[in-house]
């Protein structure tokens, strides 16, 4: 496959190395790289600073520069945070395709998890109901983003995966992760429990009924003031 529609010469010296087993791989020092891609240092340290903010590679004062195992979420993050300052609305959408992506995969993430998974997911459900029931209460919005991003941890692809964790970084950004309403949150976690319930059960068609269910209520979060 051509590569020469990537924007940099150091995007493509990148891409045509040889895959690694997952572990971060070394790549030549600055002054190797320039002149082996046949670019200026300066030019060359631009382009790294791209491949930097990307997660492609990753650059220490000791062990030089390294390659990364590709992952999609810096770069769909990034973009995304950036549109939701610029406009809130763009989050809406964004949710809107995270919902989409996660029905679509639905069966297959259930169907992969393991009874580990199982019960990882049902001791976030335990310390979402300790918060919520404690004395003061606490928003559970750690394991509210762990709980989701659990049921797809399983899937191997890193476009998926990307979408999903950026939702929940966005999420972080509209200052979502700190709604307070205990109704609508109490409401929320019902439905959690019987998504993961119905999972540790194998009852995937539940499971799933319960999620597009649960889905519905970020659309028609009461609006608070203040």
């Amino acid at each position: 496959m051509s590569r020469r529609s990537l924007p940099s010469e150091l995007l493509e010296y990148l891409a045509a190395l040889p895959a690694g087993n997952g572990d971060t791989q070394r790549v030549p020092p600055i002054s190797v790289l320039s002149a082996e891609i046949g670019i200026g240092v300066s030019k060359l340290r631009e382009q790294l600073e791209v491949a930097k903010a990307l997660g492609l590679v990753e650059v220490r004062p000791r062990t030089g520069i390294r390659l990364k195992p590709y992952d999609f979420l810096p770069a769909v993050s990034q973009s995304l945070l950036y549109a939701v300052v610029m406009d809130r609305g763009f989050f809406d959408m964004f949710a809107d395709l995270r919902k989409r992506v996660e029905a679509a995969y639905w069966y297959e993430a259930v169907d992969l998890l393991t009874p580990e998974d199982h019960q990882t997911l049902q001791n976030l459900m335990q310390q979402a109901w300790d918060k919520l029931n404690g004395s003061p209460i606490r928003i559970p919005h750690f394991e509210h983003r762990q709980l989701h991003l659990t049921i797809f941890s399983r899937l191997e692809n890193p476009f998926v995966r990307g979408i999903l964790e950026a939702y929940w970084d966005a999420y972080e950004a509209v200052e979502l992760d700190s709604y307070t309403d205990l109704t609508y949150l109490r409401e929320v976690w019902t439905y959690h429990q019987r998504i993961v319930d119905a999972i540790q059960k194998g009852d995937r068609e539940a499971s799933f009924q319960n999620f597009i269910d649960h889905a519905d209520l970020l659309r028609h979060r009461p609006i608070t003031t203040g």
